[in-house]
């Protein structure tokens, strides 16, 4: 029994696609099935695969049918957070979704699941993104503080939608803990922010995320081992398609 972890799938079987990153790098060409046939390869029926958010472009459910019988077909148990795109999602409604496609797919908010002795907490996350204002050399000399203060209210709201799941897992008799967030933890002018803060309090063993993708954002935000928590990013194309092993 393994876990595996990936994101930002971003199908579109049902809709028109406007990303000029998907039109136009090629490592997004063929993705559908380079990724089916990788979790084919890779994952068995008694491994989990947890998908970090952005799954479909599709604006409701009528349009992500096929997106979902595509991720319904894979390999293992599949447990869905949520992304900033996925607007057939809504937070309060979570439990419509979950009665609707269970047993095959577990959206996870609000709560968690079981891996394990560990327990899987997931949030959207947030962090602020700009727009940055750039002298000539590309330095940062200042940005938006507007938008900045509209962002600093998401990420209250997320990081207390983690905080509330922790608690709830902590009651329940969990203390070992991973943690996904589909935003990356970071912004590139952090060193540190909540989530990571959130991830020392409650102990966490690793944090996945994913949002960063095309190669220019791929080191927005924290890789590797930080402040004793090992921090990855499961971006689609930052994986080439290849769903990232969390742990055996």
């Amino acid at each position: 029994m393994s876990l595996y972890a990936i994101g930002d799938l971003h199908l579109h079987f049902q809709c028109e696609l406007k990303s000029e990153v998907q039109l136009f790098d090629p490592l997004w060409k063929g993705h559908e099935e380079k990724f089916r046939e990788n979790c084919a390869r890779m994952i068995k029926d008694d491994d989990t695969l947890v998908l970090v958010g952005d799954h479909s472009w599709g604006k409701d459910l009528s349009q992500c049918e096929k997106d979902f019988d595509y991720i319904r077909a894979l390999p293992g148990k599949k447990i869905l957070t949520r992304g900033n795109h996925d607007m057939f999602w809504d937070a309060g409604k979570t439990k419509k979704l979950n009665e609707k496609f269970a047993p095959q797919l577990n959206f996870l908010q609000d709560g968690y699941e079981v891996y394990g002795e560990y327990a899987l907490i997931a949030s959207k996350g947030y962090t602020f993104e700009g727009p940055y204002y750039l002298d000539r050399k590309g330095r940062i000399i200042g940005w938006d503080e507007e938008k900045e203060a509209h962002a600093a209210k998401l990420v209250e709201r997320e990081a207390g939608r983690l905080i509330r799941s922790f608690e709830a897992a902590r009651a329940d008799g969990y203390k070992k803990f991973i943690m996904f967030l589909h935003y990356p933890p970071t912004n590139i002018m952090e060193s540190e922010s909540i989530f990571t803060q959130l991830a020392e309090q409650y102990d966490v063993d690793q944090v996945i995320y994913a949002h960063c993708h095309g190669a220019k954002r791929f080191h927005d935000s924290i890789q590797g081992q930080f402040n004793g928590r090992e921090y990855s990013l499961v971006s689609g194309d930052y994986l080439n398609w290849v769903p990232k092993k969390i742990m055996d």
